[in-house]
């Protein structure tokens, strides 16, 4: 968030914003932490530069970065929910406990947007959703990718398991019965009151499931599980639904800066941070296919407040979005001029003038990009635009819990197999089936890289990755040694992703995509519930296993032992 440190570092300095110019080099990964965190550190080195009148930098050890900076916020949820004996979802009441540290940083808007996606992919008739940050001796959680999203999401499917378990039923059966229906059912308003009109969860869940082969491969696991002794498998499919747009409404908004030199070149600046995620790639896109040129002629600088100022922080899952419409802005403002300088200068129309392949058809003539640009310099054709770009059509008020915070929303699911060993509590990951919704995708390759990382990093997050704190607040698993960061062995041993090529988005963004920053995360909410079906077979899937997350392997052996004393 360059334009947070840049007035983080004017406060403590004393000085105006434009005494501070905050540059971002592309970063080695994201995930939340560098949005507000990084403001200690900037503003640190400030005050010892001044001080000392020289450059500063730090550079944490990483044990010390890992004890100083934020988590994820840790929940503890509490729901009653009534049901029917189908197992329609007919009333729930939930409170969302989370430990948010010393200081508030972020545990306000990531609290609440736990609220927002408790109801995942689920339509609850009546509904009482709340929050509860709580103020703890330990250091300062913070953001991190999803925002709470994640955590209540989470709690939504843990109610679904709780009555597929209460009724002797498929939890997938449950999942669709409590899906939100189309416009006209009367069953697409959410809790904040937010009508879904883009609802495609049933069809991503039923093209997985056929895809995946689910129900004869659940009839398999069954029929396994009733002669092995120590071996349990299980197998789940969970869906994503998710929100894109920042729930604080003005911060939906970011610039882009672009220059044409006569040589036909063109120069990039956008208020998006590359962590990647490949954010610089996809608005470099965008500008080559409004020009129609190679994406080689397309120069991408270093964020910097100088060039872009007031910009939103590249998170929401929106960097893409925001930035990619901005640039389109500036783009269309520069081709406006272009186009109009032509049919002056050909004697035509505005329809006759058409940019391809590196070239400008006006009429019967193919002009050369670089031909053309330096033309237009040559006639004092203002070759350089500002563009902007704020999300249409969004509001929220916090008092009244009521709006439409969100632009659109991103759809997925995923099957997940595993393998539990009865007797230690540990697990493989046998296969992972995903199909996920990103639109019309800006760019598959680097869609698909975002699903496979945001799965192992999710699934990292509910099965292997515990922090323990002692009595006195100190973080304990502060370094790769004692904290267990999925390795790549630990990735499915099948591992099937596959995108929703039939999705296009509804609302007017870039190309028609979709985020996919954030929602992937999610799906390995399958892993947990696969293992849940596993540690479930030792009692005849009589009972649900309440797996708390993390389920480390300890965690899993010892809901193993209480199904099979209980």
């Amino acid at each position: 968030h360059p334009s947070e440190v840049q007035r983080m570092v004017a406060q403590v300095l004393g000085v105006p914003s434009n005494a501070i110019t905050v540059n971002v080099r592309r970063m080695g990964g994201g995930f939340g932490g560098k949005e507000t965190q990084g403001n200690q550190f900037a503003t640190l080195a400030a005050v010892a530069a001044r001080k000392l009148r020289r450059a500063v930098k730090f550079r944490p050890d990483r044990d010390d970065d890992m004890t100083a900076t934020g988590k994820r916020h840790d929940f503890l949820v509490h729901y009653d929910v009534g049901f029917d004996e189908e197992g329609r979802i007919r009333a729930l009441q939930a409170n969302y406990a989370a430990r948010c540290g010393f200081s508030a940083d972020l545990s306000g808007p990531v609290t609440d947007r736990a609220l927002f996606h408790a109801d995942n992919a689920y339509f609850y008739p009546h509904v009482k959703l709340t929050s509860q940050p709580l103020k703890t001796n330990t250091v300062s959680n913070t953001a991190f990718r999803g925002f709470g999203g994640p955590q209540g999401m989470l709690g939504g499917e843990r109610i679904i398991e709780e009555i597929a378990y209460a009724l002797g039923k498929d939890p997938l059966e449950i999942r669709k019965l409590n899906f939100y229906g189309d416009a006209h059912s009367g069953r697409n308003v959410t809790p904040y009151h937010q009508k879904i009109e883009d609802n495609i969860i049933g069809r991503i869940v039923d093209e997985l499931e056929a895809s995946a082969d689910y129900q004869a491969r659940r009839a398999a696991i069954i029929e396994f599980n009733r002669s092995s002794r120590v071996i349990r498998k299980g197998i789940a499919l969970t869906p994503v639904k998710f929100g894109i747009s920042f729930t604080l409404t003005h911060l939906n908004q970011a610039g882009a800066l672009v220059h044409i030199y006569t040589d036909g070149s063109v120069h990039l600046n956008h208020g998006g941070t590359e962590m990647g995620q490949g954010v610089y790639t996809k608005v470099a896109q965008v500008l080559a296919d409004s020009f129609q040129i190679d994406i080689d002629r397309v120069k991408i600088t270093a964020t910097t407040t100088g060039k872009v100022p007031n910009t939103s922080a590249t998170a929401a899952s929106s960097g893409s979005d925001l930035n990619g419409m901005a640039a389109f802005d500036a783009a269309r403002q520069i081709k406006e001029r272009l186009v109009a300088f032509a049919a002056e200068r050909w004697q035509t129309t505005a329809e006759n003038v058409t940019f391809t392949a590196n070239h400008v058809r006006i009429g019967d003539d193919l002009v050369p990009f670089a031909q053309f640009v330096q033309e237009a310099y040559g006639a004092r054709v203002q070759l350089s635009a500002a563009g902007f770009y704020a999300t249409p059509g969004i509001h929220w008020d916090r008092a009244a819990g009521r709006g439409t915070p969100f632009y659109y929303f991103a759809y997925g699911a995923a099957v997940s197999e595993v393998s539990v060993d009865t007797l230690t509590g540990e697990y493989m990951i046998d296969r992972v089936d995903v199909l996920h919704d990103v639109g019309r995708s800006l760019n598959p390759a680097i869609d698909l890289g975002q699903i496979e990382g945001g799965f192992v990093q999710g699934m990292g997050w509910l099965t292997t990755e515990e922090l323990w704190w002692d009595e006195k607040g100190r973080l304990r698993t502060h370094a790769p040694s004692t904290y267990k960061i999925p390795l790549a062995s630990d990735r499915p041993k099948i591992f099937n992703v596959r995108l929703a090529e039939w999705s296009e988005n509804a609302e007017e963004t870039i190309g028609r995509s979709k985020a996919v920053g954030e929602p992937p995360l999610m799906l390995p909410i399958s892993v947990v519930e696969a293992l849940s079906m596993a540690v479930a077979s030792v009692a005849g899937y009589r009972e649900c296993p309440r797996l708390d997350t993390p389920a480390t392997p300890e965690r899993v052996l010892m809901a193993v032992e209480r199904l099979r004393a209980g």
